[in-house]
């Protein structure tokens, strides 16, 4: 079995830079282009307590996978730059990513959880759907995303 250690770090600091850096190459690559100013803010400190968290998958000591969590209202958070690296892909550590943002969110005393995917990233749309996500209307301003989804958290 594969072992897969996750834990918060600031999303500034060395892992959550170079994971990051790969997040924008990677959506670059799917969708063409990539500029931040069209998608909604996901900085360091809104990925970081008392409101949210960044969260760093290992295997080893490789950084191989992130996902962020922001404040979305009073009762929900949203999943931010969910990524894992491509070489480390195909062995379940997205959902590992995704449940451990959700665990997080539950701390954090938020009830439901939001995210976003766009067209070139039917991997994640499919990863959503089967982890209980509903499709919802769109509730952001993201140019890039094609799906909105959340989730109830128990």
């Amino acid at each position: 079995m594969l072992a897969v250690e996750i834990r918060p770090e600031r999303a500034d600091g060395p892992a959550g830079r170079a994971l990051l850096v790969a997040y924008i190459a990677d959506a670059t690559v799917r969708i063409g282009e990539w500029d931040e100013s069209r998608t909604p803010p996901a900085g360091p400190h809104s990925m970081s307590a008392p409101d949210g968290t960044f969260l760093v998958a290992y295997v080893g000591d490789d950084p191989v996978g992130c996902a962020g969590l922001v404040r979305f209202d009073e009762d929900a958070g949203e999943v931010k730059r969910m990524f894992v690296a491509p070489e480390a892909r195909g062995r379940g550590i997205a959902r590992w990513l995704l449940a451990a943002v959700e665990d997080a969110a539950r701390e954090l005393g938020y009830s439901r959880v939001r995210l976003d995917t766009s067209a070139g990233q039917p991997e994640a749309r499919a990863l959503y759907e089967s982890s209980g996500y509903r499709q919802i209307d769109s509730y952001n301003d993201n140019e890039y995303a094609a799906y909105w989804f959340e989730k109830e958290l128990a």
